[in-house]
């Protein structure tokens, strides 16, 4: 008899999952830092910021070598995700002021609209737990619907924001104490 495990694991799912957590405090840091009239003050902002989109870039590079394995369309369209919103929130440093909201508006709306299809290859390959992967596809949708009505001038993102947010925190936590071990093992028994 030949028992075959089939595992899965996330690479790289502890500095993802780091990633993530400091991702947002660079940003919301950099943010405020940035709105600074003091030039040191508004150049660590600057930094934060930049810091923010090079850890939203390799999440989006990480995270694909999993997701490739499973659905390589899914991974590229996660990636390029990523890559615009690395790309979007960078502009705010090009304008000097994060007074217009536009670029952050659209990074997230990408952001939202692109990490359902993730969070949904996560449930189909069980590579995370359901209720998680279910909580991320639902987040995401209601966090774009947010972002989306916020390009229409109502100011909804504040609101629909939370259940994406406290899911990528709650992402993150679990890819940094679970992620790397074997989440699913299943026998075949041939």
């Amino acid at each position: 008899m030949n028992d075959i495990n089939n595992s899965v694991t996330i690479f790289n799912a502890r500095i993802i999952g780091a990633f993530f957590l400091l991702a947002f405090l660079a940003y919301g840091i950099g943010r405020q830092l940035f709105e600074s009239t003091d030039n040191p003050e508004k150049y660590s902002g600057a930094l934060l910021i930049v810091s923010n989109s090079v850890m939203v870039l390799f999440i989006g590079i990480l995270l694909k070598k999993t997701l490739k394995l499973y659905n390589p369309t899914v991974g590229n369209i996660y990636l390029f995700t990523r890559i615009f919103e690395a790309l979007a929130l960078s502009t705010i440093l090009l304008k000097g002021s994060t007074s217009d909201n536009l670029e952050y508006f659209l990074a997230m709306l990408v952001l939202g609209i692109g990490s359902i299809p993730m969070c949904l290859a996560l449930l189909k390959h069980k590579i995370t737990p359901s209720w998680l992967a279910i909580w991320g596809a639902t987040g995401y949708a209601v966090f774009a619907f947010g972002f989306l009505m916020e390009l229409f001038e109502k100011e909804w993102s504040i609101y629909l924001l939370v259940p994406g947010g406290l899911w990528e925190v709650t992402f993150a936590i679990w890819l940094i104490v679970c992620g790397s071990k074997n989440v699913k093992t299943k026998r075949i028994n041939p």
